[in-house]
């Protein structure tokens, strides 16, 4: 039996960042890994969806070539060299930390890991076993898409996230159950390549999670572009049929309504992967499909700690890198803080982008704030309409009384490139005049920041 300083279950951009952070400091480590490394995140998720997405983008630049004064002849897509590319993007990343294993001396074991007693895991892969034993022990085994009672997955028809990378062929008609972000970018990504695209909601806004006007402005923008949503409509029934999949939908009248098409994508959120891996056995804590620990990710039984999709929190990849390197940190006695989950930032990158940090209008109202309220259209930003991507804007959220920034919402070109600054602004706790009076340069789409800020204290200039 091998013997390590930290053992780490899953090897994605919670359990390979927190290894890396355990060997600089001077811990001996392992990562168990049952599939790829950089999991969902570099090979299902993150990476390989913006590859597809910029495949879109460019292809939409193409069809609209003459707008920018340029003639294209013939444009067309090949969607299979599309996915393929996808695929290349995401094998080049998983090898890229492959690669930091080696150099950061990290041992990886591939197969399914398992807690047994006195700090051991049993490493199955196909019949061999290995068991290798460590002091430390952090679960970060992730997640894979939630399936809905009456909307069960075969992996052909209808589908999770993972199989909507790599269709076979191109759909003609799509329907996509669920508006976060997952729901969004492929129904951004799938009505670009020419698919007629249908959203389902069953909340009464599409991005419920965000800003009441960003999701407006989004719904608006991507109806433009020939999508369908249908919000506060749920799924009653699902079967397949010879045309297709057969869905029975609640609409918001409360009418019956069935919808016909060739995929069905569920992307109604995600299931943690907490099954088998021995936590019953070890007396490991769960609640509400999620593991407990402190604030610092310690479980209930001393040495065993989680991270990432299992915990509560975000099920972000910057959520669970972050997460990985605190608690290593805290094993090794630093002096740390706990994370702050209340400035996180979140993105979707469908067309126009979406961006945001800090309490919504009215979570801000919600919580009793006094608030200045600011925003400024990309329509009046020289740089936006240089590019030929005006649509959006940027809001800011001000507490009236001591100028703390409380929120930033953000929809346009470029805007997930753009949140550091607020993100960084709040963890600074900086004013909104700190904002405006720090010189932002010229053209470009960070301007609309602080224009929004000058626009919530009457100072707007290009308003």
């Amino acid at each position: 039996m091998e013997k390590f300083d930290l053992i780490i279950l899953g090897g994605g951009p919670a359990g390979y960042v927190t290894a890396i952070r355990a060997s600089q400091l001077g811990l001996s480590t392992v990562i168990v890994e049952k599939e790829s490394l950089g999991g969902v995140c570099l090979n299902w998720g993150c990476i390989p969806t913006k590859a597809l997405l910029k495949s879109a983008q460019v292809f939409e630049y193409l069809k609209n070539s003459e707008e920018y004064g340029l003639k294209v002849n013939d444009v067309n897509k090949d969607f299979n060299s599309v996915i393929s590319r996808s695929r290349k993007v995401a094998n080049t990343m998983s090898k890229g930390v492959a690669f930091l294993m080696k150099k950061n001396k990290i041992k990886v074991f591939n197969g399914f890991g398992k807690l047994t007693d006195n700090k051991t895991v049993t490493v199955t892969n196909h019949k061999e076993e290995s068991l290798i034993h460590a002091e430390k022990i952090i679960i970060s085994t992730g997640s894979r898409s939630r399936e809905l009672p009456n909307l069960k997955q075969d992996g052909k028809n209808i589908i999770g996230y993972r199989e909507a990378m790599t269709l076979e062929k191109q759909p003609n008609n799509i329907t996509i159950v669920g508006s976060g972000a997952i729901g969004i970018e492929f129904a951004f990504f799938y009505n670009s390549m020419g698919s007629n695209v249908t959203v389902i909601e069953f909340q009464n806004r599409i991005v419920p999670v965000e800003d009441k006007e960003i999701s407006k402005e989004l719904e608006k923008n991507l109806k433009k572009k020939g999508i369908t949503f249908l919000t506060s409509s749920e799924v009653i029934n699902s079967k397949l049929t010879d045309s297709g999949v057969e869905l029975d939908i609640k609409t918001s009248s409360n009418e019956n309504k069935k919808i016909t098409s060739d995929i069905v994508l569920s992307a109604v959120g995600i299931k943690t992967n907490i099954e088998n891996i021995g936590l019953e056995e070890i007396g490991i804590k769960v609640k509400n499909d999620k593991i407990i620990t402190d604030e610092f990710y310690q479980t209930n039984v001393k040495g065993y700690y989680a991270i990432g999709d299992v915990v509560q929190g975000q099920a972000l990849a910057h959520v669970a890198s972050a997460e990985g390197i605190l608690c290593v940190e805290k094993i090794k006695g630093m002096d740390v803080s706990p994370l702050d989950y209340e400035n996180v930032p979140g993105c979707t990158y469908c067309s126009p982008e979406i961006a945001s940090v800090g309490l919504t209008e009215d979570k801000a109202i919600e919580a009793g704030y006094d608030i200045k309220v600011g925003k400024f259209p990309f329509s009046a930003s020289g740089k936006a309409q240089a590019s030929g991507k005006s649509e959006g804007f940027v809001k800011v959220i001000f507490d009236s009384k001591y100028g703390e920034w409380l929120g930033c919402h953000m929809i346009g070109e470029g805007v997930t490139d753009m949140i550091a600054e607020a993100v960084l602004g709040r963890k600074l706790e900086t004013t909104g005049h700190e904002v405006l009076k720090a010189i932002h340069p010229h053209p470009t789409m960070s301007e609309a920041v602080m224009e929004a800020v000058a626009d919530a204290y009457g100072e707007v200039i290009h308003l």
